[in-house]
């Protein structure tokens, strides 16, 4: 039998055991949707998609919730 490693798991593994750093990578991602934030919040938007080289960003209320790829679907909430 193998264990299988769920992407959250892994993040939060690397997270909590100092293994790699993510508040670098967390504000670089951040200061790159920045422009769009700024958009959206001119717009009254709380909710709104980013999309870049392929890759859908979701953001709500001021927080990156979700990250998906071309072949994934936003679920119900």
């Amino acid at each position: 039998m193998t264990i299988e490693v769920s992407d959250h798991a892994l993040v939060r593994f690397l997270e909590r055991t100092g293994a790699t750093e993510l508040g670098p990578l967390k504000r670089a991602i951040a200061a790159s949707l920045e422009r769009a934030e700024l958009a959206a919040v001119r717009a009254g938007l709380s909710e709104y998609t980013v999309v870049v080289d392929g890759l859908r960003y979701l953001v709500r209320d001021g927080v990156l919730v979700s990250v998906l790829d071309g072949r994934m679907r936003l679920g119900p909430r």
